[in-house]
């Protein structure tokens, strides 16, 4: 006979598991602009930023207001032989959908589109629930999920590949950068700044 076991999550949410070496912790009370760190790796767990709520909600949702330019204006235009044209990501995605390789067009729309909405809507209902006096259970869910929205973020590499075009065909076409190009690089600041408020616990 064997004892059923269950696994049920701590009662403690100051004891937390360091996220290089697993070594189960509680975490102290440090004072504003200090920092806990874990005894036996040295990782850096949680630094003690004030109104940190606060400034998570701000970045989010200036992350937001910039997703939502960088995906609705146009990233880059091009103009020769007397004729302009001009598309945004989604357009580009569509473009390489109808014109090229249909995986890349759905990488790219996952990678610049998707995958970055996901990471700021996560966090915003992470924010969101966090700020009750009594967080929600589904806010655990979300935050445990939320680390694979940014490992498929790439807008950065999604702006290494424009830049490279841009530079290929600067001798054939004269290039219009778009100011999505601008706002995209941008909204990779506060989107990826938001989680690193939070308090782990």
């Amino acid at each position: 006979m064997y004892a059923s076991v269950h696994n049920h999550p701590l009662a403690d949410p100051e004891v937390i598991a360091c996220p290089d070496c697993d070594l189960l912790q509680r975490l102290p009370d440090v004072p504003p602009g200090a920092s806990a760190r874990c005894p036996r790796c040295d990782k850096e767990l949680w630094r003690h930023r004030e109104d940190s709520l606060n400034r998570t909600l701000a970045l989010t949702l200036a992350a937001t207001v910039l997703y939502v330019v960088a995906n609705t204006v146009p990233m880059i235009g091009l103009s020769a032989v007397g004729r302009e044209a001009s598309t945004t990501v989604v357009g580009g995605a569509l473009h390489l959908w109808h014109n090229g390789p249909a995986i890349v067009a759905v990488l790219v729309l996952v990678t610049a589109v998707i995958a970055p909405a996901l990471q700021i809507a996560f966090m915003l209902v992470i924010v969101l629930g966090a700020r009750r006096a009594r967080p929600p259970r589904w806010v655990g869910t979300f935050l445990r999920h939320h680390p694979r929205t940014r490992t498929w973020s790439m807008i950065e590499v999604m702006m290494l590949g424009v830049l490279v075009a841009l530079i290929k065909i600067a001798d054939y076409a004269t290039v219009i950068p778009g100011l999505a190009l601008f706002v995209a690089g941008r909204a990779r600041l506060p989107a990826g700044g938001d989680a690193g408020e939070l308090r782990p616990s």
